[in-house]
């Protein structure tokens, strides 16, 4: 396999007019393109696409403040065949382009109206102009693994003799399979200009596809964080990465350890959530229940995991339920630093599958909890609520007050934000600040029962340092359930500091 480069496309869209190309409802602010781009930069990704210089004002300005920051990897703007999309793209002061040219008779006939010797007349025109301009050219067949192979050859062949840099095989709606990937760059690795593979996800076919031609000659792999992208998305970043490290022994260059960090982060900026079971970065990829599954793990990791958390960043998460055995409770125990003899063991295991039974999942704080009781340890809170009041509306920021004792201290605080719950979480944050730094990483709330007064459960994840756990909130009131269970994870971490 020859080495590759990444094309880090991360879909930096405020429009839905890019052919072939959304992320529909996202929208992100400059500051929050320039901080994903820069980790991007960081993570080791080669080519970062900024977007599409078309698209309007504000993704110009956008593109130009990545383009501005002086990065290691090449700042690329999509245009289509057309010379003012190239102009739009020079104002940004991007390195490069990605040219995308329909090239299969369905996109030409039905999309475009047009036929082969326009599409062919209008790449080159648009090839040389570019490189005239001083701009490195990758010429992207759209629609290319439904297109006609002589006639998709010849085009790459025009635009390298116009002067395209890379060539770009587009799988556009998902139908290659992983033997056809491997044979068409194999077959097209006697062009005299490296070729990139850009795949799709619709049939969950995108990283084998992308792997497989990576395998047959392609020189660089198109991917998106978490496998963002229109319909059933692109290939994943990370899944690419990780196949190619763990599986092929590969090493890509990629800083494997800040995958998962940076998968959260775009989750969090761009408002589309992570699967759980999404491999790599998914809630469940590296979190354990089954008894026997967590038995095997305490023998040898490898027995239930194919690489280890941390080499993406990640830590081991064991979840406990109905389900859970002896072995999943010990580790668990062992994870918060609780040590107990085998009678206090099975006890907390009894307690645990009875609340497992209920429908419950045992979070860290419950087990906590339920140790505390079986060995009969008694825990004084370090940080307890005394008064709390939230004021929102329609046309009032939301605003929180908090009055809370700190290791026996009493903290006055105020804090705003989105909502109620936001506020009233902020508030506590700023309130424990000089005390603890304390983030919120993840936030989930389900209604237990129907209707306006529905008893709701919030969960959350709190992290201290590289410290991290969940704990749980439940009520009628979503903000008394929301501060509470923020209240028990601070403790919690707060308590297993202590605890050393």
């Amino acid at each position: 396999m020859r080495g590759i480069a990444l094309f880090g496309k991360v879909h930096f869209l405020d429009t839905t007019l890019r052919d072939g190309e959304q992320t529909p409802g996202v929208s992100l602010s400059l500051e929050e393109k320039v901080e994903i781009a820069q980790r991007l930069d960081a993570l080791g990704v080669d080519v970062i696409e900024a977007g599409s210089a078309v698209t309007s004002e504000g993704e110009r300005r956008s593109m130009k403040a990545v383009a501005d920051e002086g990065l290691r990897a090449e700042v690329c703007s999509y245009v289509r065949a057309r010379t003012d999309d190239v102009d739009l793209a020079l104002e940004c002061d991007v390195g490069s382009i990605h040219l995308v040219v329909p090239v299969s008779d369905l996109h030409i006939r039905s999309k475009l109206r047009s036929d082969r010797d326009s599409v062919m007349a209008s790449a080159v025109e648009v090839t040389e102009y570019a490189k005239d301009h001083g701009l490195v050219v990758e010429l992207s067949g759209e629609d290319a693994s439904r297109a006609d192979e002589p006639f998709l050859r010849s085009l790459y062949r025009e635009g390298i003799d116009a002067g395209a840099d890379r060539l770009c095989y587009c799988d556009t709606v998902g139908v290659l399979v992983a033997e056809r990937a491997f044979e068409v760059f194999k077959s097209l690795s006697d062009l005299p200009a490296p070729v990139s593979v850009h795949c799709h996800d619709d049939f969950g076919m995108a990283t084998a596809n992308t792997v497989a031609a990576l395998r047959g000659g392609a020189s660089m792999a198109h991917v998106t964080v978490n496998g963002i992208g229109e319909r059933g998305g692109n290939t994943s970043l990370e899944e690419v990465v990780m196949t190619l490290e763990s599986l092929y022994g590969l090493k890509t260059e990629i800083k494997c350890l800040e995958l998962y960090s940076l998968s959260r982060l775009v989750s969090r900026l761009m408002g589309v959530p992570v699967a759980p079971n999404k491999a790599i970065v998914g809630e469940n990829a590296f979190t354990h229940e089954a008894g026997i599954h967590v038995h095997g793990l305490i023998a040898d990791t490898s027995t239930y995991e194919p690489i280890h958390p941390e080499t993406v960043g990640r830590k081991r998460r064991i979840v406990l339920g109905k389900h859970a055995g002896r072995s999943s409770v010990e580790l668990a125990l062992r994870e918060l630093g609780i040590e107990c003899d085998k009678g206090e063991l099975s006890e907390i295991l009894s307690r645990v599958k009875d609340l497992g039974d209920k429908g419950k999942r045992v979070t860290d704080a419950d087990l906590q909890t339920i140790a505390e009781i079986v060995l009969s340890i008694q825990k004084v809170p370090k940080v307890k609520l005394d008064e709390f009041t939230v004021v929102s509306g329609n046309r009032a920021t939301p605003t929180a007050s908090v009055r809370i004792t700190v290791n026996g201290t009493e903290m006055l605080e105020a804090g705003t934000g989105v909502g109620p719950v936001d506020a009233a979480i902020n508030a506590i944050r700023r309130a424990i600040s000089g005390v603890r730094d304390v983030r919120l990483e993840e936030y989930h709330v389900d209604a237990i029962t129907g209707g306006t007064s529905a008893l709701v459960e919030v969960w959350v994840t709190m992290a201290m340092g590289d410290r991290s756990i969940t704990a749980r909130g439940a009520g009628a009131d979503i903000i008394m359930a929301s501060v509470e269970a923020v209240l028990e994870g601070i403790n919690r971490l707060m308590q297993l500091e202590e605890d050393g």
